[in-house]
């Protein structure tokens, strides 16, 4: 097995650990089940981890300079406005990859988030289309953290997280 599939494969328990121990397990649709808990610090680590490793699958450079999270407020599930610190994160970071590669690593990062149960919901691969023109975004169907790959410029591909509504440890989860 390669090395970047070896260490892509590597997030798989990490992300049920991470996430999955705390989401509903599909049996209850209710506005006040358990929100998944982990700190700003922990998501945003474990965020540039996931973009990491989907730098490596695709054999990009991250550019450590480009590295954006940005933390919001996240609504309950009809709409409420919650006081319990929940929040979302969306993390995205450029990485180096040349126009030749783009389509490859693009492919390779869509092969492993199938691999690892991620539904595509959307994605192009149109070498006409100049930037923008190659593009995956996914989701998982329980944990509900969604990742992006595309292309933005001749040398650069964009790699972005989002998570779920997630809160923070040791607060009391707002009831609505």
């Amino acid at each position: 097995m390669p090395m970047t599939r070896r260490a892509s494969l590597a997030l798989v328990p990490m992300l049920v650990l991470a996430l999955g121990g705390c989401v509903s397990d599909g049996t209850k649709n209710a506005k006040n089940d358990p929100l998944p808990r982990m700190s700003q610090e922990k998501a945003q680590a474990w965020a540039k981890h996931w973009t990491e490793s989907m730098a490596r699958t695709a054999k990009a450079e991250i550019v450590s300079s480009t590295h954006q999270a940005n933390f919001t407020n996240c609504p309950g599930k009809n709409g409420e406005s919650a006081n319990d610190g929940r929040y979302t994160l969306s993390y995205d970071v450029r990485a180096k990859l040349p126009k030749a590669e783009h389509a490859t690593g693009i492919r390779a990062i869509t092969d492993e988030l199938k691999a690892q149960g991620f539904r595509i919901v959307g994605s192009r691969a149109d070498a006409s289309a100049g930037r923008g023109g190659y593009l995956v975004q996914a989701e998982h169907p329980t944990d509900r953290q969604y990742v992006s790959a595309g292309d933005v410029s001749d040398d650069l591909i964009s790699l972005g997280v989002n998570t779920p509504c997630l809160l923070p440890p040791g607060v009391e989860q707002q009831e609505f």
